[in-house]
C-alpha cells in the first residue's frame, strides 16, 4: 500500500478495522453508504450537539446559527468548484436525491419530445430510472452508448 493512501486510511476511524485473517477493512460500498472522514465526523458531531434545527425555517437562535453555517458551507463549495454564486450550490441528502433532482427539473425545464438522454452501459441502475422517468414524462428517448 502506498504511503498516500495509508495516511488516507488514517482520516477514516473505520478503516482502522481489521477483519478475517487480520486483514484491514477494504469498503466499497460507496454507492450505498460511503464511509466519513474525521474531519466530516466532528463536524457532523459539533453540529448535532450545538446548533441543530431547521436551516431558513426559524427565527430561533439555533436556527439562524444552523443557516449561516448551511451558506458557509455552500460559499466554500461555491469557491472551491468556481460557481458564479452560492444559490447554484444545492446540497441533497446523497448521489441518488441529486441525480433524481436533476433529471427531474431538466424534464421539466428543458427537455421536450423528440430529445434524446445518453447514458453509458456502465451506469448504475440509480441514474438510469429517473432518465426513464424523464423521458416518459417529456416524450424523449434514452440511449446507451457503449
Amino acid at each position: 500500500m502506498t504511503k498516500f493512501l495509508a495516511d488516507c486510511r488514517t482520516d477514516f476511524p473505520i478503516l482502522s478495522q481489521r477483519i478475517r485473517q487480520d486483514q484491514p477493512l477494504v469498503y466499497l460500498d460507496n454507492a450505498a453508504s460511503t464511509q466519513r472522514p474525521d474531519a466530516v465526523l466532528a463536524a457532523m458531531d459539533r453540529c448535532y450537539r450545538k446548533y441543530y434545527a431547521n436551516v431558513h425555517r426559524g427565527i430561533h437562535h439555533l436556527s439562524e446559527q444552523a443557516s449561516e453555517y448551511y451558506e458557509q458551507a455552500r460559499e466554500t463549495v461555491r469557491a472551491l468548484i468556481n460557481a458564479p454564486s452560492r444559490e447554484e450550490v444545492i446540497f441533497t441528502g446523497g448521489t441518488t436525491a441529486a441525480i433524481n433532482l436533476v433529471a427531474h427539473s431538466l424534464s421539466q425545464l428543458r427537455m421536450n419530445s423528440g430529445d434524446e438522454i445518453l447514458l453509458t452501459i456502465f451506469d448504475h441502475h440509480s441514474n438510469i430510472v429517473p432518465w426513464q422517468q424523464a423521458a416518459e414524462r417529456t416524450g424523449s428517448k434514452v440511449n446507451f452508448c457503449p
